[in-house]
């Protein structure tokens, strides 16, 4: 094994279809028009030195080492920012070229460090490759370096030197090593998109500077990489580097974060894991990264991981360590009795969002071939189960329309209920380039995100809406499209049901729905709304990308359709540019949909209901299967209280934190008589485990992950299973123990099975993926290169259906007890419930959950910022600290729920969405006061958490 290679062409590719025919070092060589003549030499296998160009950003021409000469042009130009032309004859060697890139070279040698040898980029250090490439051997003008270099300068005290910066946890900055080639700075401003660093000083005094002379941490950098990843010298440099040494070998796998699916080579030593960087030619990513992906693996090694598994009579007993003979044994006599004392319908199981489809799909295997019954289900079902129904009913298919790559292409861009730099901060990157280029940006959100005013991003328009009135503002903005004529007729006739059409926009044109009567529902003032309609309508191609912010809601599935009937109605869909983009919060929440873990279906959303469907897993299964619908999440919660659901199976999901009304799900695994956690560390929902099972993460697997854009992306191993098994192995086991004859050698003679079973798989398979890299189902023989996009000829159920969407007010109301709503939400630094992310040093970004509440309620209740305040609904309460900001409007408050012992679902209510059970979320009636300490139920919980955690023979394990 050996590094990936990864070409860097020195400038970005063009787009132009037409060709330009060029001569260069006397080869002919044909590019697109705008083509960089350093990267068309490139293309043509000649590399001209260079050392502030990298083909991750435009051309900047300030190193003046890729100079060239042109025949019948004066000069010397720089060949990055040289576009070609027809016919020209460039010459990327002559005496000429010699002589200046090496006097170049002697002056940037002359004020630079030579350590090399001890240096961490010895071996990966572009100024020390380019000093070869030009033949440098001496420099005329010394090495004391004595602007920058050194601390002292002949015994006295060197002004111009800098310490380095340590200040972050994953990467230096050592300004001494700067040779202001702008790299990271433009990395900073045009691939991440924060303009976090500049260039301070002149001359020889000019070096990278984080904000207005800040170190690192305290800066407005939000670590994401690119800076590091673009520096051509040790000036920025990852840590584990420093401490490890030069990777020998790397391998290209998926990011096990959220729903963007960024690809990244992983980077070894042996089987240590020396440092994530993203790979280029990644799909979804394009060679991006955010601090989780490309520095958050530290959980994988942590010492709190469990690696043997575990048993316990009752969960108020001790762990007591077994074999993993004896815990599948064991696992499976406690399923056996529970079915053969309370019925085959008592045991159920729920499959992980952060497996791989591999895993997933033999979980709900078991459940069905093992359980004899259709009791699985997944997180999806507290996420984005609404968008399965709602795209569904519209569409035809379950899942969003676009590529990433097509936010490049869009004209307006609506943004309803997420928060991209945050939640999917690569995409919105992305998302943030393309709004500098001139796209515009409409927000429909209860909070001022960032992306509503950020550095060259500001939005047209905010749409400040109060929680719970979604249906209400996407209702009348189709009001204002349809009133005022701005409707794609023709799209609208060809490609959709004409009568539903009529019939839904008599509805919508209804004064009710008008932005003038829904403004004292929604907040939203009409003039904002209906500009924002209009533009929507008439600016271009238009699309949508929405969160959990939509789906979250008593009405989360009629949102998600009332969104469908927006693009169709002015056409925006089926092209590059357009569409319907839900944002996924987990790395394979699309992928656990797909591979059959909602209680009524079967791999690639068939019901179960279904005879010929049914009949072709039967057949190769060899059982008969269930034809009715099983428990979802909150039914079997529900059931088990009641006392008919008596034992569960979860892999990788933490349901006590994750999951509303945490007393509810508390009173339901503690009803039960066999609770069997699979995961990493012991989570919350192991507090009432009776089996644990070790889990293995994202590097010690192999498997496919689907992410957002129905990309599936290949999963690979790069070390060995700290607790010995993958996890499609332990399923396997378990299965095995429970009399099931499987016997797959490798995941991906289980992916061909998927293949065999699911249409929309048809030619998916390990060798096929490795060839193309990753593909967009449906990938089957009408789609043989996949599906970038959806819907390009015609919608999958035919015609496009417009439905009415209503507005039903959420029962959860406010009042006089509860006057407040809350609204919940992620943070940067963290993922989900934090048990991966806390792990790791992004503690350090985000150690605690705050609440945001608006000055003029703060000061109403006499809360300061930084105070301790008790945050209550009807279903119980919290305690955390205030952080008072105009980010949320008056009335509203928020706050996120990674860290445990804020556990915000505890204020949660079991209020869901009509269609799915989807919970509400993101609308809960609270009542803010200031606070001398926990809550009882705090206090409680914490001694809970430290009782289960007890493993005989150990100290207390950490959750």
């Amino acid at each position: 094994m050996s590094l990936v290679p990864e070409i860097d062409f020195g400038t970005p590719a063009a787009r132009s279809e037409k060709m330009v025919t060029l001569t260069i070092d006397g080869n002919a060589v044909t590019v697109p028009e705008g083509t960089s003549i350093m990267r068309a030499s490139m293309e043509a296998g000649i590399q001209v030195p260079k050392l502030c160009a990298t083909d991750m950003v435009d051309a900047f021409g300030s190193c003046r080492l890729c100079l060239v000469e042109i025949e019948g042009r004066n000069g010397t130009p720089a060949s990055c920012t040289t576009p070609v032309a027809p016919g020209l004859i460039v010459h990327t060697q002559t005496g000429r070229l010699k002589d200046i890139r090496k006097g170049v070279m002697e002056l940037y040698i002359s004020d630079h460090p030579l350590d090399c040898l001890t240096c961490a980029a010895n071996g990966d250090c572009e100024l020390q490759d380019m000093a070869g490439a030009v033949g440098l051997r001496d420099v005329r003008y010394g090495y004391e370096g004595d602007n920058h270099v050194k601390a002292r300068s002949n015994g006295e005290t060197n002004a111009r030197w800098m310490p380095k910066d340590e200040s972050n946890p994953y990467f230096t900055y050592d300004p001494s090593k700067c040779i202001v080639c702008s790299r990271c700075v433009r990395a900073c401003e045009e691939v991440q998109g924060t303009f976090a660093l500049t260039i301070e000083g002149r001359g020889f005094d000019s070096r990278v500077s984080p904000g207005m002379h800040e170190n690192f941490l305290e800066s407005e950098c939000v670590s994401c990489g690119a800076c590091v990843q673009a520096c051509p010298t040790a000036t920025l440099t990852e840590k584990s580097v420093i401490e490890i040494g030069q990777p020998e070998h790397s391998v290209v796998t998926t990011c096990a974060y959220c729903g963007v699916g960024c690809s990244f080579k992983a980077e070894m030593r042996g089987e240590e894991l020396v440092r994530m960087v993203p790979w280029k030619d990644g799909q979804a990513n394009r060679g991006h990264s955010c601090v989780k992906g490309r520095f958050a693996y530290g959980y994988s090694t942590h010492r709190d991981r469990i690696l043997n598994p575990m048993i316990r009579e009752k969960i108020t007993d001790p762990w007591r360590e077994v074999t993993w003979e004896e815990a599948y044994a064991h696992t499976a006599a406690e399923f056996r009795r529970i079915q053969y004392q309370y019925g085959r319908d008592s045991i159920g199981g729920i499959t992980s969002s952060r497996c791989t489809n591999e895993e997933t799909y033999l979980v709900q295997k078991l459940v069905r071939a093992g359980f004899g019954n259709n009791n699985v289900d997944t997180c999806a079902r507290v996420c984005h189960s609404p968008t399965g129904y709602g795209l569904g009913q519209a569409f035809g298919t379950s899942a969003g329309t676009q590529n990433f790559d097509s936010v490049e292409f869009t004209d307006v861009v609506i943004v309803i209920g997420a928060n991209p730099t945050d939640g999917h901060p690569v995409f919105a990157s992305r998302l943030k380039k393309r709004l500098r280029q001139g796209a515009k940006l409409i927000v429909i959100d209860p909070r001022r995100i960032d992306l509503v005013s950020s550095p060259h991003v500001k939005a047209s328009y905010h749409l400040p809406l109060r929680p719970g009135t979604n249906v209400a503002v996407v209702t009348a903005l189709a009001h204002v499209i349809v009133t005022e004529g701005l409707y794609d007729e023709k799209f609208v006739r060809e490609r959709c049901d004409w009568s539903e059409f009529e019939d839904w926009a008599a509805f919508v044109a209804e004064p009710r729905h008008s932005p003038e009567e829904t403004e004292a529902l929604t907040g939203v003032p009409a003039e904002t709304l209906r500009g924002a309609a209009r533009l929507f309508a008439t600016g271009g191609n238009g699309s949508i990308y929405y969160g959990l912010g939509v789906t979250e809601h008593s009405q989360g599935s009629t949102t998600v359709m009332a969104i469908a009937n927006l693009v169709m109605a002015t056409g925006n869909i089926g092209r590059d540019g357009v569409g319907v983009n839900p944002l996924r919060g987990q790395n394979n929440v699309q992928g656990s949909c797909d591979m059959g873990s909602f209680p009524h279906e079967l791999p690639g959303y068939r019901h179960i209901s279904d005879d010929s469907t049914r009949e072709i897993f039967e057949k190769l299964w060899g059982v008969t299967l269930n034809d009715e619908p099983g428990l979802r999440i909150p039914n079997m919660l529900d059931a088990a209280v009641e006392g008919t659901f008596k034992g569960l199976y979860i892999q990788g999901e933490d349901i006590l934190q994750s999951d509303p009304d945490t007393k509810h799900v508390s009173a339901g695994l503690a009803a039960m008589e066999c609770v069997v956690v699979q995961d990493l560390f012991l989570n919350e929902t192991a507090n009432y485990a009776h089996v644990f099972l070790p889990g293995s993460t994202f590097l010690e697997k192999d498997g496919t992950f689907t992410n957002a854009e129905r990309r599936i992306n290949r999963v690979r191993r790069v070390m060995t299973p700290k607790n010995g098994y993958a996890d499609w192995e332990v399923t396997q086991n378990l299965a095995q123990a429970m009399g099931l004859g499987w016997n797959y050698n490798h995941p991906a003679e289980i992916m061909d099975e998927i293949a065999a079973t699911t249409p929309s798989f048809a030619l998916v398979s390990y060798d096929y993926l490795d060839k193309v890299g990753s593909v967009q189902w449906p990938c089957n023989d009408k789609h043989p290169l996949g599906s970038p996009i959806m819907h390009t000829d015609g919608f999958v159920r035919g015609k496009g259906k417009f439905i009415r969407t209503e507005y039903v007010a959420t029962d959860e109301k406010t009042g006089p007890r509860f006057p407040l709503l809350l609204t919940t939400g992620r943070i940067l630094s963290q993922y989900n419930v934090g048990a991966q992310t806390r792990r790791t040093d992004n503690v350090l970004w985000h150690e605690e959950d705050r609440l945001e509440m608006h000055p003029h309620d703060a000061e109403n209740r006499g809360i300061r910022d930084g105070d301790w305040v008790r945050l209550a609904s009807r279903a119980g309460e919290t305690t955390l600290r205030a952080l008072v900001t105009d980010r949320v409007s008056p009335g509203v408050v928020y706050t996120t729920f990674h860290h445990p012992m804020t556990q915000a679902n505890v204020i949660t209510t079991d209020f869901s969405d009509w269609a799915t059970n989807c919970p509400e979320y993101k609308v809960t009636a609270v009542q803010i006061s200031p606070s001398n300490g926990p809550s009882d139920w705090q206090v409680e919980y914490d001694e809970l958490s430290r009782q289960s955690r007890r493993i005989k023979g150990k100290l207390e394990a950490a959750e």
